[in-house]
C-alpha cells in the first residue's frame, strides 16, 4: 500500500522538519505494520507534543487493556464518527471494522447505520449508549448505565465505552475543522 505525499489536511501546517528520531521510528513502525502512516498522525506532526499526546491516548483507548474487544472499540469509533459525519474517521475506522470482523458488509453497515447491522444485544446496547453520549450526553442517567450492566458490561467497561466515544467526538471535530483527508489505501482495504 502506498500513500500520496500530499498534506493530510486543508490547513497549511507543515510537519516538524526533521522529525525527531522517536517520531520517525513511530512512523516507520506504522508504515511497516499498516502499510501506511495514517494521515491523522501526519496531520499532528506540526506539533510533536500534540502528536505524542494524541498517540498516547489513542493507543491506550484503542489498543490497551480493556474489557472491550478491539472490534467493539472500533465499532464505537465508527458509530460516533457516522453520527458526526466525519469523513476521515468513517473511512479509516470502517476499514478497521472490516478487518477485525472479517465482514465487509458489517463495516459498511456500521458506517451507514449501525441499526441495520447484524449486532447482538450487547453490541447494540453499547452502541446505543455511545450514540446517546454523542447526541445528548446531558441526558445520560443511571438507567443507561444499568442497561449496559444488564448486558454484562462492568463499570470499567462503561468507562471505556465513554472514553472511546469522547475521544472520537473530539477527533471528529479536529478532522472536520482541518479538512483531514483519509489515506487512499483505507478505501479499498479489507473488502
Amino acid at each position: 500500500m502506498t500513500d500520496k505525499p500530499d498534506l493530510p489536511t486543508a490547513l497549511d501546517l507543515p510537519p516538524v522538519d526533521p522529525l525527531p528520531p522517536e517520531t520517525r521510528k513511530y512512523f516507520d513502525i506504522c508504515a511497516e505494520k499498516l502499510g501506511l502512516v495514517p494521515n491523522v498522525l501526519r496531520a499532528y506532526a506540526f506539533d510533536i507534543a500534540k502528536l505524542n499526546a494524541f498517540s498516547a491516548m489513542y493507543n491506550d483507548l484503542m489498543l490497551g487493556e480493556s474489557g472491550l474487544t478491539k472490534l467493539e472499540r472500533e465499532m464505537i469509533a465508527v458509530v460516533v464518527s457516522s453520527i458526526n459525519r466525519c469523513w476521515y474517521c468513517q473511512v479509516a475506522h470502517g476499514a478497521a471494522v472490516r478487518e477485525l470482523s472479517g465482514d465487509p458488509k458489517l463495516g459498511e453497515a456500521m458506517v451507514m447505520n449501525y441499526r441495520a447491522a447484524p449486532l447482538n444485544a450487547r453490541q447494540r446496547a453499547m452502541l446505543d449508549f455511545a450514540e446517546k453520549l454523542t447526541l445528548e450526553s446531558h441526558r445520560v442517567e443511571e438507567a443507561d448505565r444499568q442497561a449496559l450492566r444488564d448486558q454484562g458490561f462492568s463499570d470499567r467497561d462503561i468507562w471505556d465505552i465513554a472514553a472511546v466515544a469522547g475521544f472520537f467526538n473530539m477527533s471528529n471535530r479536529i478532522a472536520s475543522a482541518s479538512g483531514m483527508e483519509p489515506n487512499e489505501a483505507y478505501h479499498g482495504a479489507h473488502r
